[in-house]
């Protein structure tokens, strides 16, 4: 059922995006309620607005704690707008009927960031606000709630395009979104009053926000955690469940590659990398990335570890993706990016935090460490040491292996990845995979490395790597037939390099 907007409260900590949807309601009649600082804004914009204390009678007190915490406000926001006994008692008493409440909320954590001065923690404990947002999205079938600047385009939108009405869908989505704001901002409040970071599971788990759906579209899906404190969202839709998890493999990928000299970029399909290239620019690695797997990097998630220039962007812009992370966006490539308007941007603003991982299943949780490090030892057990050349890429191959699923293969040829082989259930069905991707793009195999994320079984890995011309090895070791791929790489002048440390992926 459609509603028209005809008065609105307006309340807000974060100005910046509101002037066009003020100007929106304005223009169309509708009455905009509000105090303080927000109040001035619009007036500042040469609007009319209405002092929420004309209303209650009751000026802002006790330094600004008490503004809208008032029967007059909450009824106007409660009031239910079929309930016969309801509109009575709001005429009896002169409340107002609200069909649109905008209200954030203080910056509580940002204020944690910054300070440890707990008398300026405190007052940024938002009483009025949550109150406010949870009273709207409670009241979805007759108002809108927005919480959230990033919202406001949104409403603008739909506004413009429904002539200032919004539909029962529409509202409970504002509403979903507004419960699991208050929802975060009270559990960052309690983990400030309980400062037990040992469990970040459980700390995770305060953090619900429900997605539009999980891997399947039959599935529900709820993510638990605080993404903003590891990106910047620029441009796009909602990240849904699918991305979430591409993502969490492109930045555990690119953080093998953090402090390089060169620029690294990589391409994540469903958690494997399809693509991925060292150069000393940003094109040239986008470029080499992109002949690794032309065909799979459609859809894929892109992640690099240096600023995204205009002329990467206007190569990158030539494919279908869904997601884009990089530290930092030059504003002419930006323009280039977001001509796409589902197109998701992300500026990936700290490191991947977690030193646990978590997987639910049998009726339990298992919670592991962090697939930390490379190489344990450096062990040449072949014919030959490895040329600078090729340790350089033996470096750089089992660093791509680590993250590719159990059983892995990666071939690797001046920082390059050219054919990898992943998710198989025999290591050397792996290897097959990974020489015919090679060969489809057209690669030459002659003098790549190559990674297995654990040991070879046997020789046969070894024997149809050579047969390809592939003269150098890298794995963990462990096998007792170890002795079976060393002899072969002795006789045939190979280099074969033990790291004595194996990275099953599952």
């Amino acid at each position: 059922m459609q509603k028209q907007i005809r008065s609105a409260l307006i309340s807000v900590f974060y100005k910046d995006g509101l002037e066009p949807l003020v100007r929106l309601l304005s223009e169309n009649g509708v009455a905009i309620y509000s105090t303080g600082g927000t109040q001035q804004y619009i007036e500042q914009l040469g609007l009319e607005c209405i002092p929420v204390e004309s209303v209650t009678d009751y000026p802002s007190i006790l330094g600004g704690r008490v503004k809208t915490l008032h029967p007059k406000i909450f009824g106007g926001i409660l009031g239910r707008r079929e309930n016969a006994q309801d509109l009575v008692e709001m005429k009896e008493y002169g409340i107002p009927t609200l069909d649109l409440v905008i209200v954030d909320l203080y910056p509580f954590e940002e204020t944690v960031a910054n300070t440890s001065e707990e008398k300026l923690i405190i007052e940024k404990i938002d009483i009025g606000g949550p109150s406010m947002i949870r009273a709207a999205a409670k009241n979805f079938s007759d108002l809108v709630v927005i919480a959230s600047k990033a919202d406001y385009t949104t409403l603008v939108d739909i506004l413009t395009e429904q002539a200032c009405t919004t539909t029962l869908e529409q509202r409970r989505s504002f509403a979903a979104k507004a419960f699991d704001i208050v929802g975060n901002y009270d559990v960052a409040i309690s983990k400030y009053f309980t400062p037990d970071n040992s469990n970040q599971f459980l700390q995770a788990a305060g953090n619900p926000h429900t997605m539009r759906y999980g891997e399947n579209p039959h599935q529900k899906g709820i993510f638990f955690g605080q993404l903003d404190a590891l990106f910047e969202q620029l441009h796009g839709k909602e990240l849904s469940y699918n991305n979430l998890v591409d993502v969490e493999a492109a930045v555990q990928l690119i953080s093998e590659f953090k402090g390089e000299e060169n620029t690294t970029f990589a391409i994540i399909k469903h958690t494997n990398v399809c693509g991925l290239s060292t150069r000393a620019t940003t094109s040239a690695s986008w470029n080499h990335a992109l002949q690794g797997d032309p065909e799979s990097a459609f859809g894929g998630v892109l992640v690099c570890n240096n600023v995204i220039d205009v002329s990467t962007a206007d190569l990158i812009n030539e494919i279908f993706f869904e997601v884009l992370i990089a530290p930092a966006f030059d504003a002419d490539a930006l323009a280039i990016l977001t001509t796409k308007k589902n197109r998701i941007l992300l500026v990936q603003k700290k490191d991947h935090p977690a030193e646990k991982q978590f997987k639910s299943l049998l009726n339990g949780v298992l919670i592991q460490d962090q697939d930390h490090g490379n190489i344990e030892k450096w062990e040449e057990t072949g014919a030959r040491e490895a040329t600078a050349t090729e340790k350089s890429d033996l470096i750089f191959a089992n660093k791509v292996c680590k993250h590719l699923k159990s059983n892995a293969i990666a071939i690797v040829k001046d920082k390059q990845l050219i054919g990898k082989g992943c998710g198989q259930t025999s290591r050397i069905d792996s290897l097959r995979h990974a020489i015919e991707k090679a060969k489809q793009f057209n690669f030459d195999i002659k003098g790549a490395v190559l990674a297995s994320d654990a040991f070879f079984p046997f020789d046969d890995c070894v024997k149809m790597s050579h047969a390809e011309g592939i003269e150098a090895f890298i794995q963990p070791g462990g096998s007792i037939r170890d002795k079976d791929s060393i002899a072969y790489c002795k006789e045939n002048g190979l280099v074969m390099v033990m790291t004595g440390l194996r990275h099953f992926r599952h």
